[in-house]
């Protein structure tokens, strides 16, 4: 009886270590779904200065669990010319297209051979207010500043910060404030442009036609 224990437990032992032994659940690492994030973005701003936008895919896998950020090693696709792609997932719209379009990554699912893909979607948006036949067109119009002498101008919309940045698309009526910030002593004079000034304040309320806003330092 003793040796027929001791049997047992020897072959429960073994059968114990074999199966730690194997990978888990038996099956080599399966992609089940892959995300891309951001899901959509707009592009708002007028070219050249609209920037770029850094969308990552994520996959998620089982045999074993993980998540992984799989970014450089998805197939990115375009499936219209609104924007371009440098590096992985790294866009940067196109000089004068307007619109929307799907983004697609796809990730080999890791069983079966390359032809077993996992596909993610997303969108972009390319919406330049200022251009005709882009879907914002009519709602925006154009502040600009421009700056001469020894100073700066920035805005409470933040979006001027002149030099270098010194135009932005506004909503038609908004008020929008700029504040002058002198450099080496000198004195703000509001040339044109503004709808009231007092000392290195000025405010603009915008017309249909956009607005001109001149400052000289001096």
């Amino acid at each position: 009886m003793k040796r027929s224990y001791i049997g047992l437990a020897l072959g429960a032992l073994v059968a114990v270590g074999a199966a730690l032994s194997l990978p888990s659940c038996g099956h080599s690492q399966k992609l089940v779904s892959l995300q891309i994030q951001p899901a959509t973005f707009t592009f708002l701003e007028p070219y050249p200065t609209m920037g770029t936008e850094q969308y990552t895919a994520t996959a998620t896998y089982i045999h074993p669990p993980a998540t992984k950020d799989v970014t450089n090693q998805a197939t990115w696709k375009i499936d219209d010319g609104v924007v371009t792609m440098s590096t992985p997932g790294l866009f940067t719209p196109a000089q004068g297209y307007c619109g929307g379009g799907n983004i697609s990554a796809t990730v080999p699912e890791g069983t079966g051979g390359s032809s077993n893909i996992v596909i993610a979607y997303a969108t972009v948006t390319v919406d330049n207010p200022l251009v005709v036949n882009c879907p914002g067109y009519g709602t925006q119009v154009e502040l600009s500043v421009q700056v001469t002498g020894p100073g700066t101008v920035i805005s409470t919309t933040g979006n001027i910060d002149c030099p270098p940045s010194c135009i932005t698309p506004v909503a038609v009526g908004a008020s929008v404030g700029l504040t002058a910030e002198p450099q080496s002593g000198a004195a703000v004079m509001w040339a044109s442009g503004c709808t009231a000034s007092s000392g290195n304040s000025c405010s603009v309320t915008i017309p249909t036609g956009g607005a001109n806003v001149l400052a000289t330092f001096q």
